[in-house]
């Protein structure tokens, strides 16, 4: 059986204007073969839960390095979880501004429901994530 691509929506938080990190994500993404919607950064939560309203992406990856992330990245898997947003949500990169969350901030995105967190851009923990995805999580991409 071939496996599905995952469509997945990449974005960066509400507050962090940086650009590199999105660039290097969707070329990663692409290269193992996953389409891309790449909404860039500075993405409120309005526009956001927009776009996952009108996508249906099977996978959201927000990614931070501002060290906002992780009151930024609250925000947003709020929102979609409160709009019914069901697909997997995953959050990585510099979500502290002193370094890595701690525990307690990790476990507060785990209950306001990420799926992961990638915590300090460990990029193969998200490869292995990635490869976690069976047929049935996937969504048809046209």
């Amino acid at each position: 059986m071939r496996r599905r691509n995952v469509n997945i929506l990449l974005t960066g938080t509400e507050s962090d204007s940086h650009t590199w990190n999105l660039v290097y994500l969707q070329l990663l993404l692409e290269e193992l073969g996953h389409p891309v919607h790449n909404l860039g950064p500075c993405v409120a939560d309005e526009l956001l839960t927009a776009v996952c309203a009108a996508d249906e992406p099977a996978l959201v990856v927000i990614s931070s390095v501002n060290g906002h992330g992780y009151r930024d990245g609250l925000s947003a898997v709020r929102a979609l979880r409160r709009a019914g947003f069901t697909g997997r949500v995953v959050i990585g990169g510099k979500l502290g501004v002193a370094g890595a969350a701690d525990p307690e901030q990790r476990g507060r995105l785990l209950d306001a429901g990420c799926d992961a967190v990638f915590d300090g851009g460990d990029v193969g923990a998200f490869r292995a994530f990635l490869g976690s995805f069976s047929a049935a999580d996937t969504r048809a991409v046209a």
